[in-house]
């Protein structure tokens, strides 16, 4: 992102493809493909499409929308091209998790943009998206601001150690259920796990009161990722 003020909306979107997808024939579902890919790439600046089965059983792909959203009607006309790119197919789709939220800058980094924050229009993308809805309890609010900033820099510096991880938070307190929807990009999943085992070894980890459920993604150009399921 050029502009270090600009905010974003980032939607992301787990699609199961119903029984009569899979009844149509390979030319019917490519043009499917067509006409819904385009109708989510007029709803927003970005649109990824990553594959998620088999990472998961009950999702077949993952669609990442990122748009500005400095404008109060943006989120609304985003939700409103969405709702008109997806609906005339929900014969064959249904959506089974929706998260979304709102970057702004972190109260706990000093950094005016971090090195490894994602940039949800990049060019490029890294082979494994990994997300997940984040609350936290009622006691980390009614800590002291320094006791908060004091294990939070625990947890800075865990992540520091792991440069090649990029990491996108969002807030979506009083907008969803969760309070923040915590997203990381990284091309080795293994180091991945490494990484949230020593994350959760902090004394911040006792104020967590969710951080499930996980979905894996690998990423694919949006034509390929469809073509997957063809």
């Amino acid at each position: 992102m050029t502009d270090e003020t600009l905010r974003t909306l980032n939607h992301f979107s787990l699609f199961a493809f119903k029984d009569a997808y899979w009844t149509l024939d390979t030319k019917a579902r490519g043009e499917f493909h067509q006409h819904w890919l385009r109708g989510l790439r007029d709803a927003a600046r970005t649109v990824e499409i990553y594959q998620v089965f088999p990472a998961e059983s009950g999702a077949d792909v993952l669609v990442w929308c990122a748009l500005p959203a400095d404008d109060k009607g943006d989120s609304a006309k985003f939700f409103e091209c969405f709702a008109r790119a997806t609906n005339p197919f929900r014969a064959y789709l249904h959506p089974t998790t929706t998260l979304w939220g709102y970057t702004r800058p972190s109260q706990y980094s000093k950094a005016q943009r971090s090195t490894q924050e994602m940039d949800p229009f990049a060019e490029t993308r890294k082979p494994y998206l990994v997300m997940y809805p984040f609350v936290k309890t009622t006691e980390w609010y009614l800590l002291s601001r320094d006791a908060r900033q004091g294990m939070m820099n625990a947890h800075i510096k865990i992540g520091k150690q792991y440069e090649d991880i990029s990491q996108l938070l969002l807030y979506s307190t009083g907008v969803q259920d969760q309070e923040f929807v915590v997203v990381y990009e990284t091309d080795d999943l293994a180091r991945f796990s490494e990484l949230v085992t020593a994350l959760r070894s902090t004394d911040a980890r006792v104020y967590t009161l969710r951080d499930t459920p996980l979905h894996t993604a690998i990423y694919h150009p949006a034509a390929e990722t469809l073509a997957l399921t063809r």
